[in-house]
């Protein structure tokens, strides 16, 4: 995927979309950018893309949230965990064997294979949403 600026909320749903029409099950997409970067508005797309009409809301409360479709989404925000075990807790080799996964914050992982997504706020409504690692297929 190329690195693509959008200038709304709209766009930046758009790119995530194209990404959600590739995942296939087992893929891990990590998401990196900082607090308000537009990481929940790229999964609104993704899911889209995966087939899911749920409304899509930041797991930072829950931590994972999962989405119904062509493909099973789960959507992971690490923001609040702190540590290591706490991420062996949530089941994440299951969670791909059932679809994918999506993990905000990814930064805090190392997942062999997975790709990997850096979006900037870059003013306004601009983001930049660059890959930073592709899928590989």
């Amino acid at each position: 995927m190329p690195d693509v600026v959008t200038s709304s909320a709209a766009e930046t749903e758009t790119i995530g979309e194209h990404l959600g029409k590739r995942l296939r099950t087992g893929d891990v997409v990590l998401l990196t950018g900082e607090l308000g970067a537009g990481k929940t508005t790229f999964v609104r797309g993704v899911a889209r893309g995966a087939g899911s009409a749920a409304p899509v809301a930041s797991p930072t409360f829950q931590l994972v949230r999962v989405y119904p479709g062509r493909l099973q989404l789960a959507h992971v925000d690490l923001y609040r965990i702190e540590r290591d075990a706490e991420l062996s807790d949530l089941g994440l080799d299951e969670l791909a064997g059932q679809g994918a996964v999506v993990i905000e914050w990814g930064d805090r992982l190392q997942v062999p294979g997975s790709a990997l997504i850096e979006i900037e706020h870059l003013g306004g409504d601009r983001r930049l949403v660059r890959t930073k690692r592709d899928l590989s297929h």
